[in-house]
């Protein structure tokens, strides 16, 4: 199984990476593969109760890549993490399959409360650079989130989302009535 995982992880890699040149040098260069890979291993720990290991192995993953992923977090195979500095995954999220992740993004709570408080994402989103998804909200399959958008709420499916706070100003392709002239 780990192995199955890492496959759709380098593959995914290949498919949205222009400058990746083979599976070997994605395997031994590229951060996000390392950390989603550290992540399944501190994830397993973690669904064994050793929470305490598992948390190490997280936290050397983040000294090695500069991402940070709680090993509870619930990540599918085949999700690209691209230049991930910054990145961090909190406790309850969920990524779906053929998600990408750009550096400085955020899947992170609004405070203190228990229970889910995490965002979970859809299946093939791209999350931009610097973008922050704060608190259990649903980012729909397919959407796109704009580098530096914090968003607050739901986004539906196949919709971008850009601002502080985000707002979606487009649906399956097609300007909303909320959006200025100059997007």
């Amino acid at each position: 199984m780990f192995f199955k995982r890492l496959r759709a992880d380098i593959a995914a890699a290949e498919r949205n990476d222009p400058a990746a040149r083979n599976k070997f040098e994605i395997l031994l260069t590229y951060p996000g593969v390392k950390a989603l890979s550290m992540h399944r291993v501190a994830n397993k720990l973690s669904r064994m109760r050793l929470k305490l290991l598992a948390r190490m192995v997280s936290q050397f993953c983040r000294f090695l890549t500069g991402i940070e992923i709680h090993p509870a977090a619930k990540i599918s195979a085949g999700v690209f993490i691209d230049h991930g500095h910054g990145v961090v995954i909190g406790e309850t999220a969920e990524v779906g399959t053929g998600t990408v992740l750009y550096q400085g993004c955020t899947l992170g709570g609004t405070g203190k409360q228990t229970g889910k408080r995490h965002p979970t994402v859809g299946e093939n989103c791209v999350i931009s650079a610097g973008a922050k998804i704060l608190g259990n909200i649903t980012i729909g399959d397919y959407a796109k989130i704009g580098a530096g958008a914090v968003v607050l709420t739901d986004v539906p499916p196949y919709a971008t989302a850009v601002g502080v706070p985000a707002r979606v100003v487009r649906i399956n392709g097609k300007k909303t009535g909320e959006q200025s002239e100059d997007l």
